[in-house]
């Protein structure tokens, strides 16, 4: 009787204890050692937003296929960043539509199956940062900037290693990369919001 009141204890206190415990992420830069660090495909993506013909808001999402960050948290503008984003695993509401994405009316998937950020400047300001760099989509390469702020660094606990994050936004329209189909009944400004994330190896 005393071992099954104890295996209810514990499971009942198990969910109470997730909740509790800290978050192993927290904004100090101080937790991030110089040096140069992996993309982690797993759980960086940028989302596109654009309005659908005045009629709803429409997003989707890419991947990270790889990339980079040299950075040292006492010389923040000297960051250099350069991420790839896997066009050809593009996400969307529907499979049909995701290859109405791919085709040659506007991505051409197969012919660019990736798309490219290369940052050219970076101008810190404390957990913020304006992020210039040239964006590839399509075979065209354009400058973007983009407004980062840093999410949060420590050490990941499945596996020890240090973990750490930006969030950014930027604008860019779809015609300056060969990507107007419809426009302007579909928006030609589309709305970017980029999550990274690097980990140590």
């Amino acid at each position: 009787m005393r071992l099954v009141l104890a295996t209810i204890l514990a499971l009942t206190a198990a969910p109470v204890l997730a909740q509790t415990a800290a978050v192993p992420g927290a904004p100090v830069k101080a937790r991030v050692a110089a040096g140069t660090y992996a993309v982690d495909a797993n759980h960086t993506q940028v989302t596109w937003q654009l309005n659908h013909m005045g009629f709803s808001m429409l997003e989707g999402q890419l991947g990270a296929s790889g990339g980079s960050i040299t950075i040292d948290p006492a010389k923040p503008n000297a960051t250099k960043v350069e991420v790839n984003f896997a066009i050809d695993q593009l996400s969307v509401t529907s499979a049909p539509f995701a290859g109405h994405l791919k085709s040659k009316d506007f991505f051409d998937a197969a012919t660019y199956p990736t798309a490219k950020f290369v940052s050219t400047k970076v101008v810190a300001t404390g957990d913020k940062a304006t992020i210039t760099g040239d964006l590839t989509l399509k075979g065209v390469t354009k400058p973007v900037v983009l407004q980062a702020t840093f999410v949060g660094a420590g050490a990941n606990p499945m596996n020890k290693k240090l973990n750490f994050g930006f969030r950014a936004t930027t604008s860019i329209k779809r015609s300056d990369f060969n990507i107007g189909a419809y426009a302007p009944v579909v928006s030609d400004k589309v709305d970017l919001t980029i999550n990274a994330a690097f980990a140590a190896q």
